[in-house]
């Protein structure tokens, strides 16, 4: 299993709009994206993460160009982002 993890800086005011794009793009994913398994929302005091699961880091880099994350999501996200998304891909042993 691949994953995919995506933190974003956004204030308390602006995370129920962040949650509403998470709600609108996890079907999308789930059902068009190669390789997708899962999509999680993790919120925390000082900032969102999203974590998307892969079968495999190629898949992972894929979405990363994909239409749906590049003009859909990061395009619904970023009047909502208070700094640059850190993106990173991890590996299960």
């Amino acid at each position: 299993m691949v994953y995919l993890q995506i933190t974003l800086k956004i204030t308390p005011v602006n995370r129920p709009a962040a949650a509403g794009v998470y709600q609108r793009y996890k079907a999308p994913f789930l059902n068009t994206i190669a390789g997708a398994k899962s999509k999680e929302l993790l919120v925390r005091d000082e900032d969102v993460q999203v974590l998307h699961g892969f079968d495999t880091t190629e898949q992972a880099n894929a979405y990363l160009k994909s239409e749906l994350f590049t003009a859909d999501v990061v395009g619904a996200l970023k009047p909502l982002l208070d700094a640059a998304p850190d993106v990173r891909i991890y590996q299960t042993a």
